[in-house]
């Protein structure tokens, strides 16, 4: 393990110093700038930018003319941010990964970024993506393990938090492009619920799944971001100040293991979706998931088990039906012009998508709703709060020819359901392993809360 590229760094810190001024924006900018040019070319998580140290001294003198009372600054005052390679940003190219020449790929700034700059935050740069966020990988390494990938399709977010370039950065999942890497590369995820940061001057993958979502070191980082770039956030304050999230109350083991006594303050009921899904993960991030429901029923949290996807395969079938015919309606147009120039994975499955009847992709999309519907019920029915599960099938596999498999977050995708990845441990290896805890639908708030009590747990507090 490279200890020196792991380095992670508090937003909730960095952003109180920077708004009370220590060190000044020039410094920082000056720290940022080292850091990303010392370690950056060992993790290529930053698409290369000529011109980066002026750019950004330019937007922080900027900035700093705008606040000269810092008491009236805004929450992420100087904040450094990467912004994936596929969410448009004024005054940087889009590439997406591609080959495809970046004026055809240029658009508005999405508004995603227009609340983070409202937000004070500076824009360190783009991250690498792999191949408009589908199967291609970039050339990111895992800062943890370099020989490993980072996962993806967010592969430079991940890593750039995890070896602290920025302690923030901005993803987007389809079905496990955020999860899964947070949990790669030992940091937090957050996708938020389906709809709820707008999508715009985003290039599309799946528009029925695509969902903006963020990277931190910590849970207290995504509780800071979040009510600044999702819509409707509950008791959302003035940006200069965000509050607080919430308190992580709520009512609510393992096999009926439920502690006598409890109440409302012993913490979230959660649930384990048990069967086909959960098999699905490897013996060695199921023996870890199994040490974790151990830990959270030691510390008292109610735990039980569901059969909540008993036709987990036909959700498996009927995601891809919508996202192969997604894609390749994205990309009906570039692909046609510039068909030669896209990589062969991302060709293979824009051909797939070709072949995918639309009665067949209406049709998975009201199989969607007959699922969402049936998992509130059932969740609501059993008492669970939270479902938690591996967020990936293992560790970070070998390699940058993949960036591993996806389905452990398919079916919360699939229904548009809130997620996190909380970082869960290391393998002997030093590979990180990652929670996954989802919500219910529009009930965000609730998650970031209650999970908070999962994250205590985990880190031993």
């Amino acid at each position: 393990m490279e200890e020196s590229l792991v380095r992670p760094r508090s937003l909730t810190r960095e952003a109180a110093a920077l708004r009370a001024g220590v060190p000044t924006l020039a410094v920082h900018v000056d720290r940022l700038v080292a850091r990303i040019e010392q370690v950056d070319p060992l993790i290529h998580a930053f698409v290369s930018e000529p011109g980066r140290p002026d750019r950004l001294h330019a937007e922080a003198r900027a900035l700093a003319a705008r606040y000269p009372d810092r008491a009236a600054a805004p929450p992420l005052y100087g904040v450094a941010v990467g912004v994936k390679d596929i969410v448009h940003v004024d005054g940087l190219p889009t590439h997406a990964g591609s080959a495809l020449p970046p004026g055809v790929l240029a658009g508005p700034q999405a508004t995603v970024v227009d609340r983070l700059r409202a937000a004070g935050a500076l824009v360190a740069g783009k991250t690498v993506t792999a191949e408009f966020a589908a199967s291609a990988p970039g050339p990111t390494r895992n800062p943890h393990h370099p020989g490993h990938t980072p996962g993806g399709s967010s592969s430079g977010s991940a890593a750039a938090v995890a070896a602290g370039l920025v302690p923030l950065a901005i993803g987007t999942q389809t079905v496990g492009s955020v999860i899964r890497p947070a949990a790669y590369c030992g940091v937090v995820g957050f996708r938020p619920t389906y709809g709820r940061i707008p999508i715009d001057g985003v290039i599309p993958n799946a528009p029925s799944f695509d969902t903006l979502g963020l990277f931190t070191a910590d849970l207290a980082g995504v509780a800071l971001a979040a009510p600044l770039l999702c819509d409707d956030w509950a008791g959302r304050r003035d940006l200069r100040d965000p509050g607080d999230p919430g308190d992580p109350a709520g009512p609510g083991g393992f096999e009926g293991r439920d502690g006598p006594g409890r109440t409302a303050d012993d913490g979230p009921v959660v649930g384990v979706p048990v069967g086909r899904y959960l098999e699905r993960a490897r013996p060695e991030a199921l023996k870890a998931f199994r040490e974790q429901l151990d830990r959270l029923s030691a510390r008292g949290l109610t735990v039980r088990r569901l059969d909540l996807l008993p036709d987990f395969d036909e959700l498996v079938r009927q995601l891809q039906v919508v996202n192969r015919f997604e894609l390749a309606a994205s990309h009906a147009d570039w692909f046609t012009r510039f068909g030669g120039l896209y990589r062969p994975e991302t060709a293979a499955g824009i051909r797939h998508g070709r072949t995918v009847d639309p009665g067949d992709r209406e049709a998975a999309l009201q199989a969607r709703e007959r699922f969402r519907d049936r998992l509130t019920e059932q969740r609501r029915r059993a008492g669970v709060d939270l479902l938690i599960a591996p967020s990936a099938t293992g560790p970070a596999p070998s390699g940058l020819d993949s960036t591993g498999d996806a389905v452990m977050s398919l079916p919360w995708s699939y229904a548009g359901l809130p997620a996190l990845s909380l970082p869960a441990g290391v393998t002997a290896e030093g590979l990180p392993l990652g929670l996954q805890v989802i919500g219910e639908a529009w009930a965000d708030e609730r998650l970031l809360a209650q999970a908070a009590v999962l994250e205590r747990v985990l880190d031993g507090a």
